[in-house]
């Protein structure tokens, strides 16, 4: 079973802990279904008190040398590698991450981008430019309300809180309540780093309440968003009423491209890997593979044999390789997509709605997977966000380039060829923000973020420090 959990639960606000005394937020163990915490549930007034903290510091925070402000969050990067197994085991605790995924990518991915971050201030930026009789210099945008998901807690968080914070910016974390224990930690780090009262900021609560009255405030210069993209439409249309900044990362339905030169075993193999990272839940997963028609059949089964090694387990086993989904609530969307694959016609190649054999409690879904998907299907559309693979056959290369770029999304994808020249031209077609080639390592560096309805901006690296400053020309 996980490690207990020791975060904090109360609100940050100007420097101070308020625990709140009216309505709680439950935080559930998918694994278990046992409360394991309760955090309080926010306020719209809550909000504004962090808002008006965040804007109380932000000049002084903005005038903070920036060797002073790398200085802090090098102890910010020092306190999560000091409490890297409490991260890990606390983000398997409430999100259901096997606690092998949380401890390769969940807590070293945000090591990473700080180490990015702090890279690109010792390297001078933000760099001012002469253009003409004009100076270009880059200025923090001001207060920052981040909205951050539950399927990766830590890395959203830090992937919006240690950029803005590092340009001159000041923070309120609206943490997803599924999730909110990691959240806790971070502040504690953050506290501890020695970030001032009022940069850094954190309520509680839910979208509609919280982060509304975030994207609505008149104080907030910027919104960055991670979420579904229904939620990011929402986020957008209240913040135009202001016309603030707005920076959003949302839904993916992305593409494996398997070409017909690539080694198909390989390919296949890595392909359901990806698509079934993070119990099937990430925006980047790879649920479709599109396949050579000719080597369908063979895909399938390939794809049916490596899904069974991903058998539901205790989250909390270094064995295990498929946890829960995060809540009930997701579990029953996962399964109502399933039953639809069914009911629109393609083939279950294994999985399927019914739970898994021998599980008794706890939010888990069969590793599915389904052959013959047409690209009109549901499944093939729309955002699963469970472990569920969709193979899709196609003709020639024309036909999967189509494909893969016929839906609403564009934020990751993936392709396969014996010609690393053959794959990188398919990867220049594709309508997405990402693309790995041959199975190409995640590059915490690299700007990330999508295209269409996948989103707007992007995180990471310089790109991502860009997004929180506003660019501004002095005439001389």
């Amino acid at each position: 079973m996980a490690a207990p959990v020791t975060a904090r639960t109360d609100h940050l606000i100007g420097g101070e802990r308020i625990t709140g005394s009216g309505e709680r937020i439950d935080v559930v163990n998918p694994a278990t279904e046992e409360v394991i915490a309760s955090v309080p549930a926010g306020t719209a007034e809550q909000a504004d008190a962090a808002v008006r903290a965040a804007a109380e510091a932000f000049p002084a925070w903005a005038a903070t040398p920036v060797a002073e402000r790398a200085a802090i969050l090098t102890r910010v990067r020092e306190g999560m590698k000091e409490r890297f197994d409490e991260l890990a085991a606390t983000i398997t605790a409430e999100v259901g991450t096997p606690i092998t995924f949380a401890s390769k990518v969940q807590v070293p991915n945000p090591l990473g981008i700080t180490k990015a971050v702090l890279a690109e201030l010792a390297a001078g930026f933000p760099a001012e430019e002469e253009i003409g009789n004009s100076l270009v210099v880059r200025e923090p945008v001001g207060v920052v309300a981040a909205i951050t998901p539950w399927n990766f807690p830590l890395q959203q968080i830090v992937a919006k809180v240690v950029p803005a914070l590092a340009v001159g910016c000041t923070v309120v974390l609206k943490p997803s309540e599924v999730a909110p224990l990691t959240a806790g930690l971070i502040a504690e780090i953050v506290e501890a780093a020695g970030v001032p009262a009022g940069v850094f900021n954190m309520v509680h609560g839910t979208g509609p309440v919280v982060g509304e009255a975030l994207a609505a405030h008149p104080l907030v210069d910027m919104v960055s968003f991670t979420g579904s993209t229904r939620a990011g439409r929402r986020v957008s249309a209240v913040a135009a009423e202001t016309v603030k900044r707005v920076a959003l990362e949302l839904g993916g339905k992305s593409a494996n491209v398997i070409l017909d030169d690539a080694d198909l075993v390989k390919a296949v193999k890595l392909g359901v890997a990806y698509c079934y990272l993070n119990n099937g839940q990430a925006c980047t997963a790879w649920s479709r593979m599109l396949v050579p028609a000719d080597r369908h059949d063979e895909a399938v089964e390939i794809a049916a044999a490596t899904a069974a090694k991903f058998a539901p387990a205790d989250p909390a086993s270094p064995d295990t390789r498929l946890g829960p989904v995060a809540s009930a609530a997701q579990r029953d969307r996962v399964v109502d997509y399933i039953r639809k694959g069914v009911e629109e016609g393609a083939a279950l190649a294994c999985g399927g709605p019914e739970a898994p054999e021998g599980v008794e409690r706890g939010y888990f879904v069969r590793p599915t997977v389904f052959g013959g998907v047409t690209p009109e299907m549901t499944i093939a559309q729309e955002e699963i966000f469970g472990p569920v693979l969709s193979v899709l056959p196609y003709r020639d290369e024309d036909e999967a380039v189509r494909i893969a770029n016929s839906t609403i999304y564009g934020l990751a994808a993936g392709v396969f060829s014996a010609d690393s020249e053959r794959a990188l031209s398919v990867a220049r077609r594709l309508r997405a923000g990402s693309v790995d080639v041959n199975g190409g390592a995640f590059n915490t560096s690299a700007p990330f973020g999508g295209y269409k309805q996948s989103g707007t901006g992007r995180e990471f690296g310089r790109h991502g420090m860009e997004e929180f400053t506003e660019v501004k020309a002095i005439q001389r």
